[in-house]
């Protein structure tokens, strides 16, 4: 049987795949194997439970409850919070565990659960693979008064919005921001958080009903901040996602400002401070190359990772480095997070926009973007990409074409049989043509046909 849980939690089509069933199993599987585990010794456990505003967030919320209180685990309701907020009071009020319902920039439709270990941090692989291993299993029920207590947490959103105003230095009165909440988990937190430290906010997108969570909006569609941001003359803009973990940027301009340049902007603040743990910072192999160009030119290293945020907090957490990123925006700020915070990180950059006075179209320049071009071979045998002799031999000779003026990077997808071929290049047509050129060689070489 596959497994349950994916790179960040278990996520699938909810009431089809994601079931009121799943859930409870989940959740009491969980509960025994970090009582087994010694986690729940000496004391009555404690979960805390948030989730996004997707209304299947409600039957499943219901359903884990009940599974961890039939455990005999006191059960704290956070209601719709951020992922980064429920990490972050799993560690702010000793929980033993943190529970987080959401499938993130997802459509509606689908849902997600993440267990979440005591601190805040994602369970080990090992547990998760013993939570799906003793699921089902026959178990002595509580009874009486050793069940599970239920109780809301009401001042959840004051919390985390007061712990995000605590990590920045400046005031960001004068500053006018929009908003963009994707009606999702932050649409309470992150204009509280953003007037709270002395913003002029205009949040947008910050309406949910349950249905339209990422619908149009959110940081998979910025064109609605870069009008927003206009239309209000605001100084910048910040879209999230569904569960707030990710953040991109508009400038007053309307002009986008990615993931990349949001890491630089940080880590030279970070620098500056004396922050910025051995003046480096991780990003995953897909970072442009005009960022890893702009952090060399100012003297900062970069340690490059696989694609996905699981694989820069792992090196963060390796080597003790306190930022990290990807281009989609999300930013890790170990000091104060223990996951991607898109709240955090538009708190950080307006901070860099009030300590420095400049806009953030000039903070964002220290970084000039290469030319990207991102295509799909679909259809091939990804597992060949390594081993052919001729697409290596075509590889070699697009890398001598661009020299030290661009990249080529082929990275087969990690859940269909497709391989992207990815190009850097100094000009745009010169990207798109060697990057057409090697699909081409990718599909004839690699055919499934």
């Amino acid at each position: 049987m596959a497994r349950l849980f994916g790179t960040d939690g278990v996520r699938g089509l909810a009431n089809v795949s994601l079931t009121a069933e799943l859930a409870l199993d989940l959740s009491v599987s969980a509960a025994h194997v970090l009582a087994e585990r010694g986690i729940f010794a000496g004391h009555r456990p404690v979960a805390v439970v948030g989730r996004d505003t997707r209304i299947s967030g409600q039957f499943l919320e219901a359903a884990v409850v009940a599974g961890l209180a039939s455990a005999g685990v006191d059960v704290l309701l956070l209601g719709e919070l951020p992922t980064p907020g429920v990490a972050w009071l799993t560690a702010h009020l000793g929980a033993d565990l943190g529970v987080v319902l959401s499938a993130s920039h997802n459509a509606m439709p689908d849902n997600g659960i993440k267990f979440l270990a005591r601190g805040g941090v994602k369970l080990d692989d090992a547990i998760e693979v013993a939570i799906e291993k003793h699921m089902r299993e026959t178990w002595e029920r509580p009874t009486g008064g050793d069940v599970g207590r239920v109780s809301q947490h009401s001042t959840a959103v004051e919390q985390y919005a007061a712990h995000l105003v605590s990590t920045i230095a400046h005031p960001l009165s004068g500053i006018k921001v929009v908003l963009d909440c994707a009606h999702g988990a932050a649409w309470q937190a992150g204009p509280r958080a953003l007037r709270d430290a002395g913003a002029e906010v205009v949040a947008i997108c910050a309406e949910p009903d349950g249905l339209n969570i990422n619908d149009g909006c959110g940081s998979t569609h910025l064109e609605v901040l870069q009008k927003a941001v206009l239309e209000h003359g605001a100084d910048a803009g910040f879209a999230l996602d569904g569960d707030a973990d990710r953040c991109l940027a508009v400038d007053a301009t309307g002009e986008i400002v990615d993931g990349d340049q949001i890491l630089a902007v940080l880590a030279l603040a970070m620098r500056e401070a004396g922050e910025l743990h051995d003046d480096t910072v991780v990003a995953t192999v897909m970072s442009n190359l005009g960022f890893v160009q702009a952090m060399k030119a100012n003297g900062l290293g970069v340690r490059q990772t696989k694609v996905g945020d699981r694989y820069v907090l792992e090196a963060m957490k390796l080597s003790g480095f306190t930022l990290g990123g990807e281009q989609s925006g999300h930013v890790i700020m170990s000091r104060h997070a223990t996951t991607g915070d898109g709240i955090l990180t538009a708190l950080h950059v307006l901070d860099r926009m009030a300590d420095t006075g400049q806009s953030l179209a000039q903070l964002a320049s220290v970084v000039t973007r290469l030319p990207q071009v991102l295509v799909n071979v679909p259809n091939v045998d990804k597992a060949r990409a390594d081993e052919d002799f001729v697409l290596a031999a075509a590889v070699a000779e697009a890398e001598a074409e661009l020299g030290d003026t661009g990249r080529v990077l082929l990275r087969p997808s990690g859940t269909e049989p497709l391989v992207r071929v990815m190009v850097e290049a100094g000009t745009a047509p010169q990207a798109q043509q060697i990057a057409d050129r090697l699909a081409m060689v990718v599909a004839q070489q690699l055919s499934l046909a």
